[in-house]
């Protein structure tokens, strides 16, 4: 019985999208965040996410847009940023994560706050046009809402799917209250969440950015 099971890759890929398709129900979503949509499915395994997500219809044409002008993409833990294929990142973008930063740590003291949240004060430099991507603390989302509040330029695109029991739910409450229509944001409300989930929504949109800078590499040839 441990002999029996599916080995091809392409394989198991094409039956695990067409499962998605058959389980999850897209039809109304817009196109660009279905597709997207359908890759948080495969991150996490779990197709009635899409009763949960909460976005703005530009969220998946400006983080698109953002990737392929070469906008940094800054991350709230080092699982998010190692679950972000970077050969698919045509502009070369940057895959931030300040937590390992020397200074973090005593900021976090203090601020009284977590290793997350502080690094959020080394965004500020490049967050203006970035692509924010939170896939695990809520104190992230929490302290880049607040920066945001003081009148910080923004970024181009925030995934919010911080995980947990304790503020994951709230943060993305304040999320939608605070950048509804302000900022393009695509979150998943409640509890889950999770970094391979932010690192999926990057993705998505890589790959995207990816076949449409090829392309214009054959027109031009």
């Amino acid at each position: 019985m441990t002999g029996d099971y599916l080995r091809d890759p392409k394989e198991i890929y094409r039956q695990s999208f067409a499962t998605i398709l058959k389980e999850a129900d897209l039809s109304k979503l817009p196109e660009d965040i279905a597709d997207l949509t359908v890759r948080l499915i495969h991150a996490c395994g779990m197709p009635d996410i899409v009763e949960d997500l909460v976005f703005t219809p530009d969220a998946a044409q400006a983080g698109y847009a953002a990737l392929l002008k070469g906008a940094p993409v800054l991350c709230d833990s080092r699982m998010v940023a190692e679950g972000i294929i970077r050969s698919r990142l045509s502009a070369n973008n940057e895959v931030k994560c300040w937590n390992n930063h020397p200074e973090c740590a005593p900021l976090a003291d203090k601020m009284e706050t977590t290793l997350s949240a502080a690094a959020v004060e080394f965004w500020r430099p490049q967050l203006a046009g970035a692509v924010v991507a939170v896939g695990n603390a809520p104190t992230t989302l929490f302290r880049l809402l607040e920066i945001l509040a003081e009148g910080v330029e923004p970024p181009a695109v925030i995934f919010g799917f911080p995980v947990g029991f304790i503020g994951a739910a709230e943060s993305k409450e304040l999320l939608v209250k605070q950048c509804g229509g302000a900022v393009p944001f695509l979150t998943l409300s409640g509890r889950r969440g999770g970094s391979a989930m932010a690192a999926a929504a990057v993705n998505a949109l890589a790959k995207k950015a990816e076949i449409s800078v090829a392309n214009n590499i054959n027109i031009q040839s």
